[in-house]
């Protein structure tokens, strides 16, 4: 109730002061690294390594929804729509090597999987 009392006061100086913050609380995370590592030599080994990040954090998303349920329980008969969804872009996945393709068959997979079975 004091949140929603609290909006409704602000007027348009604040929201731009609550947009820059937020824009700024978003660059930083992001500059800050660049500025380090721009002026230093990255070492073989750590590009060699951050090569498997997107993918391992990707996988961690995926598992999360497929095989977890609403309370953090393994479950797996009750997704198995998912599961065979998840299936099917692993095949097209290692045949194409493209994400974007991956990305886009999961999605119909995963469409026509709830919509007709």
């Amino acid at each position: 109730m004091l949140a929603s009392t609290v909006v409704n006061k602000m007027d348009s100086t604040d929201h731009l002061i609550l947009i820059a913050l937020a824009a700024v609380t978003a660059f930083l995370p992001r500059y800050i690294p660049m500025l380090f590592f721009s002026t230093r030599e990255i070492p073989d080994w750590f590009n060699e390594w951050m090569k498997y990040v997107p993918v391992s954090l990707f996988t961690a998303l995926v598992v999360k929804s497929v095989f977890l349920s609403s309370t953090y329980h393994i479950e797996l008969l009750g997704h198995v729509n998912y599961i065979i969804a998840g299936v099917i872009v692993i095949l097209i996945t290692y045949v194409t090597r493209s994400m974007a393709f991956s990305v886009l068959a999961g999605l119909v997979a995963v469409f026509v999987i709830t919509t007709f079975f």
